[in-house]
């Protein structure tokens, strides 16, 4: 931009907003020049207030008041690059624009100007991503690479690719302040944070991701926002209500006195994170805490301006429900939100008590039996109405209908891998055996299913909650975080308090960083993950994720069986057996689905003991006897002719 000159009310020149692209925000206009629009009904007069670098000179346009509330300028003399910020009349604090979409010295600084036209894209003939099929893989850039930048992390692509992933779910980049954080407290929800690079070196991954044939989803705060650095208020006290709670902060206005433009402003954020940067669909954290009593849901606009800006591709839509709303995941046309999947916290709970034989705080209602893992695979959420002890309520609502992909099964994710206290890997909780057995049930299961990062190598970084705050609201963020854990009796003990990482130390989150040369040193799970996601991609009665097609039986306590449906016939069908108890010798076996097509036998198509993954060795599985499961083990068979005599 050119040299500004300081100046005091120069006149805005109206017009030039046709063209623009969204509601809000700095666009530059394809005739040069940039319009700024900026909803701030609490005020009579807001001054737009340009900068020139670092030489402290600026330039100040009054803004054109429009109906509604809005502040508009235009600003020939401005263009991709320029800083600027807004001041009401009679304050003197310079804000930054709640819409930037991009802020350089972070939420505290100025806004900058970005043109998305600038970036030439190369992915024109991607058609985006539809949800059957599907493996995802939550990341979180800032420690994905020891540099964490979305440059570094473009440099794994093809080995995602190559490992069975197929799309990116990116935790939230919304630009927050501090030096490090999981993402969920952003507060500049336009502007990709400045931790990892520049809004192109997003743009730069996601094009790289494509070319690589990966989808990427972005994780999207859409229920507050940030304790720090938010200027929303300034502009309106409108953009926040008080007739709802929210534990994270003070609930958005989706439904109150002038909620449309609050509205507006996040299906245009929505809009924005497709159209200008490409990515294939957003995960939407935490909608039990998004309120709205509007005969159109929010969640129901922002899911079609999604899909909208998507044009011809397709795009995936996913969402962590807390409350097991089945509504969330049907169609507009049924009365849901047309959100395409869910986090399916029933499968992970029942998971993770199997495996550390540990059911307290919120894994109460859960004790990882058989009958749990059949109902999770036929029905997706576990509770869909029952009472739910832990909150002394009834949780869910019925499932009936939902294809089985709708549901999104995982033993590991940021929340959970950090809730163990230590940020430990579920593969240090539990036994090596049953740890290969439950991956299989998950990655062969018939929901979709999701891996954290690094975990398809077996990781021995943690995961633990970091968040960098000034000294007041750090300490409140590290008592906080103290006191949730509590909940567990196994953290509550002072003993285990001290050894709990401070959230707000550097080597905290330095500590969290995958290491990647662990891909050659645990190269059995590595395989272990590698042939499952194979298995599962080339089988075609675990790629086909049909509705009803699959059953289940209990065999034991901790033994079960489920049969998949081949979509040919049954001489295609397959049965994972699962046991996660000691050896099992069915020498009775009273149960239809143990029974082999008709003309065939079963035979071992892949174990969780094969040696290639350290496992203790796979004895015969159908033998005279009867049927023979191994102790902690999950064996896949598939039917084979009989062998002919004298074979």
């Amino acid at each position: 931009m050119g040299t500004l000159l300081e100046g005091e009310g120069v006149r805005n020149q109206p017009g030039r907003a046709d063209g623009r692209r969204l509601p809000i925000g700095a666009e530059v206009m394809a005739a040069g020049g940039v319009h700024f629009r900026v909803w701030a009904p609490g005020h009579a007069r807001l001054d737009l207030v340009l900068e020139d670098g670092g030489s402290g000179r600026t330039l100040k346009l009054s803004m054109e008041c429009e109906p509604g509330g809005y502040h508009s300028a235009f600003a020939p003399q401005a263009g991709a690059g320029t800083r600027y910020r807004f001041r009401a009349a009679g304050h003197d604090r310079l804000l930054q624009d709640p819409a930037s979409r991009f802020q350089p010295d972070g939420p505290h600084g100025p806004s900058e100007v970005v043109d998305p036209s600038d970036y030439r894209w190369s992915d024109a003939a991607w058609p985006g991503v539809k949800l059957e099929g599907k493996v995802l893989y939550e990341m979180h850039v800032g420690t994905f690479t020891p540099s964490g930048t979305w440059e570094a992390a473009s440099r794994q692509l093809d080995e995602l690719r190559a490992a069975g992933v197929t799309v990116i779910e990116m935790m939230p980049v919304a630009d927050f302040p501090g030096r490090f954080g999981w993402g969920y407290d952003g507060v500049d929800l336009f502007a990709p944070t400045r931790l990892y690079g520049r809004p192109d070196d997003l743009r730069r991954f996601v094009d790289r991701a494509h070319a690589a044939g990966l989808g990427v989803i972005l994780d999207v705060v859409y229920n507050h926002v940030g304790p720090a650095g938010s200027c929303h208020k300034a502009f309106a006290a409108d953009y926040f209500t008080d007739r709802y709670s929210n534990e994270w902060g003070e609930a958005i206005n989706f439904d109150g006195p002038n909620a449309a433009p609050v509205r507006e402003f996040y299906a245009a954020n929505a809009r924005y994170w497709i159209e200008e940067f490409h990515f294939d669909g957003l995960r939407l954290d935490a909608i039990q805490a998004i309120h709205d009593a509007s005969p159109c849901h929010i969640l129901a606009e922002i899911a079609a301006a999604a899909r909208a800006a998507a044009g011809g591709r397709s795009i995936l839509l996913v969402a962590e429900n807390e409350v097991q709303d089945a509504r969330t995941v049907r169609p507009a046309s049924e009365g849901g939100y047309g959100i395409d999947a869910v986090w399916n916290d029933d499968y992970h709970h029942s998971a993770l008590v199997a495996l550390t034989g540990r059911n307290e705080a919120y894994y109460t209602d859960h004790l990882g039996v058989a009958q749990e893992f059949i109902s999770a695979a036929k029905y997706g959420y576990l509770y869909q109405g029952q009472r739910y002890a832990w909150q002394r309520k009834a949780r869910g609502t019925p499932t009936w209908g939902l294809p089985p992909a709708s549901f999104v099964t995982f033993i590991e994710n940021h929340d959970q891998v950090a809730n163990s206290g230590r940020g430990r890997r579920v593969r240090q909780l539990t036994s090596p055996g049953r740890y290969r057995a439950v991956t299989a049930l998950t990655l062969l299961g018939p929901g979709t299913p999701m891996l954290f990062q690094g975990q398809e190598f077996g990781s021995s970084s943690p995961f633990l909650f970091f968040a960098d705050h000034d000294d007041t609201l750090g300490s409140a963020v590290r008592a906080g975080r103290a006191e949730f854990l509590r909940q567990f009796p196994s953290l509550a003990g002072e003993a285990m308090q001290r050894q709990l990482a401070d959230p707000g130390a550097f080597e905290t989150f330095a500590r969290c960083r995958l290491d990647f040369s662990e891909r050659e040193r645990h190269a059995p799970i590595y395989a272990l993950h590698r042939d499952l996601l194979r298995l599962r991609r080339e089988d075609p009665a675990f790629r086909a994720q049909r509705p009803g097609g699959l059953d289940g039986a209990v065999l034991a306590p901790e033994a079960l069986v489920l049969r998949f449906f081949g979509p040919g016939g049954h001489d295609g069908d397959r049965l994972l057996l699962l046991n996660l108890g000691r050896d099992l010798t069915l020498r009775v076996a009273p149960e239809p689905l143990l029974a082999p097509p008709e003309h065939l036998r079963w035979e071992v198509l892949w174990s969780s003991e094969d040696p290639r993954y350290e496992g203790g060795g796979t004895p015969e599985v159908v033998t005279p006897e009867g049927l023979r499961v191994p102790g902690e083990s999950a064996v896949v068979l598939a039917g084979r002719p009989h062998a002919e005599e004298g074979d």
